[in-house]
C-alpha cells in the first residue's frame, strides 16, 4: 500500500494540539515540583540510608502488606525507589556519571502515579521494617520524605486523605471545625456527661490536645480526658485555638500544612504557660509533637510532650491517679492489648499502658508479637483515610486478627484512635464479635474517688 499523500493525511486540530501541549506542560510542572520536593530532603541522613541498603530483603518479612499478600512489590525498600532514583541522578556522589551515561533513567510522572499505591496505600510508616534493617536504614522516615515530593506534585490519594489534608491546611482542622464550634462541642460533651470542662483558661499547667476524630466519633474519650484531669486535680484547660492534633498533613506529605498545625498547638500551649502538653490517643500526632515539633517550629519547646498513656502512668506512680480494679467476673475471657506503632516501637513507651492495665487488675493475654515487635493494625500512616485501600488494608489486618483470636480474649484495648477505628472496621468486615475499647475510657470508668479523698 502506497503511503497517504501529505495533502490527505489527517490533521490535528489546533485546539487539540493546544490541549495536548497544555497537558504536557502541566505534567512537566508537576514532575518538576516532585523533584524539588525530593531534592529538599536529600540531606546527609537520607543519603547515608540510600547508600547503605544491602538488598537483603529482611524488611519484606517485617511488613504485613508483603507477608499477607506475598507480592514482592510491597517490599518496604522498593517503595522508595523513585526517591532513590532521583537521588542517584541529582545528588548522589556519582550523579554526573548516572546522567551522562544514562545509568539511571529520569523519574517520570507516570512512574510516580504508579508508585502512589506503594507510598500511600501500602505503607503505615509503622517502622517495623526500620527495626529489623541490619544497616539501620529508617525506611519509614524515607517514605515520609518521599511523600513530600508526591504531595508537591498533587499525587496524594484524593479520596479522604487528600481532601482532609487540604481542609486542615485551610482551617487548622481536617473537618474544618472552627474555634467557636469547638468550644460549643466541648461544653455540650461536658453537659451530656456531667463533667466540668475547662476551656480557654488564661493559665494552665496541663493542656490536652484533641483529635477531631474523637470529637466526631468518640466524644466519650473527650469526656474521659476531662474526668481524669479533674480527678488528678491539676490546673488544666482545653484550647480552642490550635486544638486539633490529628495532623493529617504529616501523613499526606504536606510540609506547610504540618507546620501550620504544629505551630498553632505550640502557640496555644505556650501562651497559657503550660508545663505539659498531653497528646490524645493518636499515634502520628504524638510523634510529630514529641520528636519533630522543635525542628518544625525552629526552637526548643517550653513544655513536655506526653502521650495520654504516659501521662496516666506518671500520675499513677505519683499517687495522683486512683483506680478501682476491674472485677474479674466482668472481664470474660480476659483482654489483650494492641501497641500503637508510633508510641511503642517508634517512641519506646510500651511500658506505660501496661502499668495502667496492671493497676486496673486486667487479665492481660499478650499477643504473640507485642511491644516493639507488634504488627501495625494496618490503618496507620493515613491508610485508614484512603477509601480505595480498604481491601488491601483488610489483608494487612488479617495478621492482627489471627493473633487476637489466638489469645482467646474478648476485648482488645488500644491507646490510638486510628487503631481503634481500624480494629472496629476490620472486625466488622470479618464478622468477628471481639470488642474494642479505649484504655483512657476504661480508666475514667474506674476512677476511685473514695481513695482520692481518704
Amino acid at each position: 500500500m502506497s503511503p497517504m499523500p501529505p495533502s490527505r493525511a489527517p490533521k490535528i486540530a489546533p485546539a487539540t494540539r493546544r490541549i495536548a501541549e497544555s497537558r504536557s506542560q502541566e505534567d512537566q510542572t508537576r514532575l518538576d515540583a516532585a523533584m524539588r520536593g525530593f531534592i529538599t530532603d536529600f540531606g546527609p541522613e537520607a543519603a547515608t540510608w540510600m547508600e547503605a541498603c544491602l538488598h537483603c530483603g529482611q524488611c519484606a518479612e517485617a511488613c504485613q502488606f508483603y507477608v499477607e499478600t506475598g507480592d514482592p512489590k510491597y517490599t518496604p525498600i522498593w517503595k522508595i525507589e523513585p526517591f532513590k532514583q532521583a537521588y542517584n541522578r541529582q545528588m548522589g556522589p556519582f550523579a554526573p556519571l548516572f546522567r551522562m551515561f544514562g545509568l539511571t533513567p529520569s523519574v517520570s510522572l507516570g512512574q510516580l502515579e504508579h508508585w502512589q499505591e506503594l507510598l500511600y496505600d501500602s505503607c503505615n510508616m509503622c517502622g517495623r521494617c526500620t527495626m529489623v534493617c541490619p544497616a539501620g536504614i529508617d525506611i519509614a522516615d524515607l517514605v515520609e520524605k518521599a511523600r513530600h515530593g508526591m504531595f508537591d506534585a498533587g499525587l496524594v490519594p484524593p479520596d479522604y486523605l487528600g481532601a482532609l489534608a487540604g481542609k486542615e491546611r485551610e482551617t487548622g482542622s481536617p473537618f474544618g471545625i472552627a474555634p467557636n464550634a469547638m468550644r460549643d462541642s466541648l461544653l455540650e460533651i461536658g453537659e451530656k456527661h456531667g463533667v466540668e470542662m475547662h476551656v480557654d483558661e488564661p493559665r494552665a499547667e496541663v493542656v490536652p490536645a484533641v483529635s477531631s476524630i474523637d470529637l466526631k466519633m468518640y466524644p466519650d474519650s473527650i469526656a474521659a480526658t476531662a474526668k481524669v484531669l479533674n480527678h488528678i486535680g491539676v490546673r488544666w484547660s482545653f484550647m480552642t485555638k490550635g486544638f486539633d492534633a490529628d495532623n493529617v498533613s504529616l501523613t499526606a506529605g504536606d510540609r506547610e500544612g504540618q507546620k501550620i498545625v504544629t505551630e498553632a498547638i505550640v502557640a496555644a500551649a505556650t501562651d497559657c504557660g503550660a508545663q505539659v502538653l498531653i497528646m490524645p490517643e493518636c499515634g502520628h500526632s504524638y510523634t510529630e509533637m514529641r520528636w519533630e515539633a522543635a525542628n518544625t517550629v525552629g526552637h526548643a519547646l517550653p513544655f513536655r510532650v506526653l502521650h495520654m498513656s504516659e501521662y496516666l502512668a506518671e500520675a499513677l506512680e505519683a499517687g495522683q491517679l486512683h483506680l478501682r480494679p476491674v472485677p474479674k467476673d466482668g472481664q470474660g475471657h480476659g483482654v489483650t492489648f494492641h501497641d500503637p506503632c508510633q508510641v511503642s516501637r517508634r517512641s519506646g513507651r510500651s511500658d506505660a499502658p501496661r502499668r495502667i492495665m496492671q493497676a486496673l487488675g486486667l487479665d492481660l493475654h499478650e499477643l504473640a508479637d507485642h511491644g516493639p515487635d507488634s504488627w501495625c493494625c494496618g490503618g496507620g500512616g493515613g491508610v485508614a483515610l484512603i477509601g480505595r485501600a480498604k481491601t488491601l488494608r483488610n489483608h494487612a489486618f488479617d495478621i492482627k486478627k489471627r493473633q487476637v483470636a489466638e489469645t482467646g480474649a474478648d476485648t482488645v484495648y488500644v491507646t490510638c484512635t486510628g487503631c481503634r477505628q481500624t480494629f472496629e472496621h476490620g472486625f466488622k468486615d470479618a464478622g468477628a464479635e471481639t470488642g474494642v475499647g479505649s484504655l483512657l475510657d476504661l480508666v475514667a470508668e474506674q476512677l476511685d474517688e473514695k481513695e482520692k479523698t481518704s
